[in-house]
């Protein structure tokens, strides 16, 4: 990443660089970066807008995309790509610590000490991040089984289980599978029912939170791969979200169990899995406060 410094920057917005200093000690100026008492600023920032111009706030969606593109370090991008990461491999079963997923993520290396990793963690680990990279590429495309398929793949991919002949890569199971304990729709049936619920869902022309938890509730119960559902599964809420400029959630360990009993529980009490991603959703909106990304209250 190329940086400016002030001066460089004022005269190529035309600017002070008292104006110049001003936008950054303020947060208006994406990226710029506090070195010492000096402000570095990216070379392809973008001049912020004065006040009585056009002051549209960029949605997340348009940080995390316009972040990835100048491939920002330490912003909400940044974040997300560790904490979704994390968190989802974790309520599956990973056993990298958080601060080995971090590390991973900011220096494409492993560190390890007398410890023994599984590759499949750290295989899986370094998938994820490309599908969070692709969930934000295609966040405005409508869900379809080409995407949900090709989630499948990348996560996946590598893996012990992509080598084994009862496993499908980025295509649906072949043998029948549980979740929780609970039946799941036979393979023979997946594509069809896929179908169905993809016809629910994109037929719903606004789409609210309410909405995006009940697909993933239906998604998780028909089940349709062999392995990597879960996070497949939460990958799209968080796509959603984006995409309808909904405050995203990420399920972390305190609220697995709780986020368990929500699917398990759905067609009793709603209310378990709605609560459980609305407390997720209050905890994702002080990552918003503290980067400065405004949502709807």
């Amino acid at each position: 990443m190329e940086y400016l410094n002030v001066s460089e920057t004022a005269k190529k917005w035309g600017l002070s660089e008292r104006s110049v200093r001003n936008y950054c000690n303020h947060g208006r100026v994406a990226g710029a970066i506090l070195a010492g008492k000096t402000w570095m600023i990216p070379v392809d920032a973008t001049k912020p807008e004065r006040k009585g111009e056009n002051t549209t706030k960029k949605t997340l969606l348009e940080v995390l995309k316009a972040e990835k593109k100048s491939k920002l370090k330490g912003g909400i991008y940044h974040k997300i790509q560790i904490e979704l990461t994390y968190n989802s491999n974790h309520i599956e079963g990973s056993r990298l610590s958080y601060d080995q997923t971090r590390y991973i993520y900011e220096t494409n290396t492993i560190g390890l000490e007398k410890e023994i990793v599984n590759i499949d963690d750290l295989i899986e680990t370094v998938n994820h991040f490309r599908c969070v990279d692709l969930i934000i590429e295609k966040a405005k495309f409508i869900i379809t089984e080409r995407l949900l398929k090709e989630l499948h793949q990348v996560l996946k991919n590598g893996t012990s289980d992509s080598r084994k002949k009862r496993f499908v890569l980025g295509d649906y199971k072949k043998i029948p599978n549980e979740v929780g304990g609970m039946a799941t729709t036979k393979p023979e049936d997946v594509q069809k029912e896929i179908k169905t619920l993809l016809a629910w869902y994109n037929a719903i022309e606004i789409k609210s939170l309410y909405d995006i938890i009940e697909f993933h509730y239906r998604f998780e119960r028909i089940h349709p791969f062999q392995d990597g559902n879960g996070r497949v599964g939460r990958l799209i809420m968080f796509k959603e979200c984006l995409k309808h400029n909904i405050v995203p959630f990420i399920i972390d360990e305190n609220l697995k169990l709780f986020y368990y009993k929500g699917l398990k529980e759905w067609n009793n009490e709603q209310g378990y899995l709605v609560d459980t991603c609305l407390t997720a959703q209050d905890k994702f909106k002080k990552y918003l406060d503290y980067f400065r990304i405004k949502y709807e209250k």
